[in-house]
């Protein structure tokens, strides 16, 4: 049998909430209705039984567990030295998004949420073999999680008005040249009425 899981791929107020260092991200986001859509969907994968796995993004204070001299971007991002430090509001998922119920996957380094994480463990136990995407960004995580997971076997569908990227049009790029050799794409008013759908049998 298909289990579904949704991946909300750094939806945290660091990132995109109030706390934010990207401000670009967070307009693109405003624009596209990114979270109230990845809110709608979460809201219909609950209560269809599907389960939600927040991938969330943390550095310790001593930079433990990371790489950080390896890539341009997180070499720029921690010139903050206190840029998304674990236990701080600033990793937080957003209020809107969070449930009690939903099960969390932090990673202190790479963009990849399989790298480094239990999080293929985590799905396997739950029976999962495809899963969804939401969240940020287009640049990087959401590319990061559509090859991983496929290369480790899951079926991939990404909700294509619940993430964004920058520029927008570079976004609209990635979502037609490469997303789609990876993965399904869909909106999120498809998805969720599916899953009504399917909770109303």
């Amino acid at each position: 049998m298909d289990r579904t899981a949704v991946l909300v791929m750094e939806m945290q107020r660091g990132v995109v909430g109030d706390l934010t260092k990207f401000p670009d991200l967070v307009t693109a986001c405003r624009s596209r209705d990114v979270v109230p859509n990845t809110a709608a969907v979460l809201e219909a994968a609950r209560a269809a039984g599907v389960p939600v796995v927040h991938c969330t993004a943390a550095f310790r204070a001593d930079r433990a567990g990371s790489h950080t001299g390896n890539c341009p971007f997180i070499v720029s991002l921690l010139d903050d030295p206190a840029h998304m430090l674990d236990g701080t509001p600033a990793v937080e998922v957003l209020p809107e998004l969070r449930h009690p119920g939903d099960l969390e996957s932090r990673r202190l380094h790479g963009f990849s949420p399989f790298t480094g994480t239990s999080l293929d463990m985590t799905l396997r136990s739950l029976g999962v073999s495809s899963v969804v995407a939401v969240g940020v960004s287009l640049n990087l995580g959401i590319p990061g999680l559509a090859l991983e997971a496929v290369n480790l076997g899951y079926r991939v569908t990404v909700v294509t008005d619940a993430v964004a990227g920058v520029p927008e049009e570079y976004a609209r790029a990635v979502l037609r040249h490469t997303i789609s050799l990876l993965a399904t794409r869909t909106t999120a008013a498809r998805l969720v009425e599916r899953w009504t759908e399917g909770a109303d049998r």
